[in-house]
């Protein structure tokens, strides 16, 4: 099986005030706009919004999404705290911190309870070396 690309879609009950989120907080631009779906862009990375009740989603799976953490690995994770925290609209649902397994992160509350984890890949300690491949 070749695969041509590989990018989440998150379903959403507003696909409007997701897509603006995601714009306005991380920076991504528009490559399709509707009023159920809108595709996301940002450099070569891809994202997005389904509006959550339609039907191309099968019956018993029409729901928003739960347990969801989006990843984006930065090269200054201090930085990028410093300017979202100075916005003063976001819910930051863990502080920036060090973990010893090794990222510096902290995670902020996206729409519909998605998770967005902001991090740096930093040294792990002696414990968690030995599990890197």
């Amino acid at each position: 099986m070749g695969w041509s690309s590989f990018y989440p879609v998150v379903m959403s009950r507003d696909v409007a005030a997701a897509s603006t989120f995601y714009r306005d907080v991380l920076g991504f631009e528009p490559v399709y706009d509707s009023d159920w779906y809108v595709s996301l862009r940002r450099e070569r990375f891809e994202l997005a919004i389904l509006a959550w009740d339609h039907p191309t989603i099968p019956e018993g799976h029409r729901t928003t999404a739960q347990g969801l953490l989006l990843n984006i690995e930065v090269d200054d994770v201090d930085a990028v705290h410093a300017q979202l925290a100075s916005r003063g609209d976001l819910d930051i649902v863990l502080s920036l911190r060090s973990e010893d397994f090794g990222q510096r992160h902290f995670i902020i509350n996206g729409p519909d309870r998605v998770l967005i984890d902001i991090i740096e890949q930093i040294e792990p300690s002696a414990e968690y070396l030995q599990h890197q491949r």
